[in-house]
């Protein structure tokens, strides 16, 4: 199933945040720690030299996603409420079974989070 490319302004930000942190501060403090490690000679045992490794091949993993994500996403601007009608960006009010009440807003699928409130337009 294909991803929608629909973001939030806030989910766009919380993405480009976490790609700027591992660029610029996790990646240089886990490349030096790797270094360090190497540094005290066999590598085959050093388990800070291999979890470090592990580390930066995860790092570039997610800046490597996080960069062609940002290119691909567009930016939705939610429209003013509209009593009755789901759409994205809208907070929907549901009602279960027993008549408990759970609101969540509709948003893109690189930014739900349910303990916050937050469904994917895909769900």
């Amino acid at each position: 199933m294909k991803k929608t490319n629909y973001i939030t302004r806030e989910g766009y930000e919380r993405l480009d945040r976490e790609l700027k942190f591992l660029w610029k501060d996790e990646r240089p403090k886990v490349t030096k720690a790797v270094s360090e490690a190497a540094a005290l000679g066999d590598r085959s045992e050093n388990a800070e030299y291999i979890y470090g490794k592990k580390r930066l091949r995860e790092i570039d993993r997610r800046v490597r996603f996080l960069n062609k994500r940002l290119e691909d996403l567009q930016i939705v601007y939610p429209e003013k409420q509209q009593e009755g009608k789901a759409f994205f960006g809208a907070w929907v009010k549901l009602i279960d079974e027993d008549d408990r009440e759970f609101t969540y807003r509709i948003v893109g699928v690189d930014e739900w989070d349910v303990k916050k409130g937050e469904i994917s337009i895909d769900s």
